[in-house]
């Protein structure tokens, strides 16, 4: 195969034949793939290398396994040019985690003696990274992702991190309202769009300098790979975050980026799919006597819905909600065919869990987190409300 450009910024349009106003499904089948070249594959295989060679000095985009890889370079292309398609001085890179992701921005941009915003109702791993942070002197403050309450910490921050919508909650905040308070105080500011993928919001469009997801979840959509990336604009910014790669060793295997990028092509398929099955469960929670705290952003009544409806372009595929007990919920859980009890989000196959099992989440102990695969609306519909039915007695 060709090389392609090792720099990770080279998404801009005509690449393969991608033309500049592309929708998101042409773009989504055909990001990141090579120019054609006659007998090979449209989508290379998986390039297994730990080093290659590299006589004389060490110049050239492709060195050793822990720095770059031809197929870490085309995923990198393909994501790049769904979370910034056309746009110039952007890039890309991949990690082993959303986890190994969001570390790399936060532990590259801070030093002891900064301030960094964190949303108090996000992640729940992100109560890990506080204490590390914290450990390592840096100030960390919190705020609720709802009502842009962000913005009231916000002084003397160095780094500003937002998830909007939120997981396990799904609020949403005004992301571009933030970026620009953020930026006006010297502030960087870096969106974890996870949940809405950048088929549903393209966070630096919304003025964010990094755009950070797991592409465990719905970017990959098979629940049988883990994967991060950041995206960013900014040369030094992004080359901190490298850097903080190569220390750390948070690489993804080609097999994995091989696979995330295939993938890709059939996101905007699981997306339209999936958000308009998650309405449509959302919808029919809605009459459910039992069922209270229903959220979903593509709700017409949900708290969240009118700024969602200015900055994202698909709701996603996770509505929550709560029943009355922690009995009640484990009996819905179990009642359930088609959905199962399983922790993550994004997949193909619906899952549900009840996010107290872990303890991290400051919901009640009835609070269900749905994910909406891609089955059947009709069946999918039918299911949860048996499952509800059945578990009331």
């Amino acid at each position: 195969m060709s090389d392609p450009a090792a720099d990770g910024t080279d998404s801009g349009p005509g690449r393969a034949g991608l033309p500049a106003g592309a929708g998101d499904g042409t773009r989504a089948v055909r990001a990141g793939l090579p120019e054609p070249v006659k007998h090979e594959p449209t989508l290379p295989g998986p390039v297994f290398a730990a080093h290659f060679h590299l006589p004389g000095d060490p110049t050239g985009p492709y060195t050793y396994g822990r720095d770059e890889n031809p197929t870490w370079t085309l995923l990198e292309r393909a994501i790049g040019d769904l979370e910034a398609p056309g746009q110039d001085g952007v890039e890309t890179l991949v990690f082993a985690s959303g986890m190994a992701a969001i570390s790399s921005v936060l532990f590259s941009q801070l030093r002891a003696g900064d301030a960094v915003v964190l949303p108090d109702d996000g992640y729940q791993a992100l109560s890990l990274v506080r204490a590390q942070l914290e450990a390592y002197g840096i100030e960390v403050r919190t705020a609720p992702t709802g009502r842009d309450a962000q913005l009231e910490v916000l002084d003397g921050a160095r780094l500003l991190w937002i998830e909007s919508p939120s997981n396990p909650g799904l609020d949403v905040c005004d992301i571009r309202r933030l970026a620009e308070a953020a930026h006006a105080r010297g502030a960087l500011v870096a969106v974890d769009n996870t949940l809405a993928t950048p088929l549903g919001q393209r966070p630096l469009d919304l003025g964010a300098d990094f755009s950070v997801a797991s592409g465990t979840k719905q970017l990959s959509g098979h629940g049988d790979i883990l994967l991060g990336y950041v995206t960013g604009r900014g040369r030094e910014a992004m080359a901190a975050v490298r850097r903080w790669r190569k220390i750390v060793g948070a690489i993804p295997g080609p097999m994995e980026s091989w696979l995330a990028h295939r993938s890709i092509a059939t996101l905007h398929l699981r997306v339209d799919r999936q958000a308009a099955s998650a309405l449509a469960v959302a919808e029919a929670l809605s009459g459910r006597p039992e069922v209270t705290g229903l959220r979903y952003p593509g709700l017409p009544g949900d708290p969240s819905h009118p700024v969602a409806s200015r900055q994202m372009r698909r709701y996603g595929c996770v509505v929550s909600f709560t029943l009355p007990t922690r009995a009640r919920a484990e009996r819905f859980l179990g009642a359930l065919r088609l959905v199962d009890d399983a922790t993550s989000f994004g997949g193909v196959r619906s899952t549900a869990e009840r996010r107290g099992r872990w303890g991290g989440d400051a919901v009640p102990e009835g609070f269900i987190r749905l994910s909406v695969g891609a089955e059947d609306p009709a069946d999918l519909m039918a299911d949860v409300l048996r499952a509800l039915d059945e578990s009331a007695r």
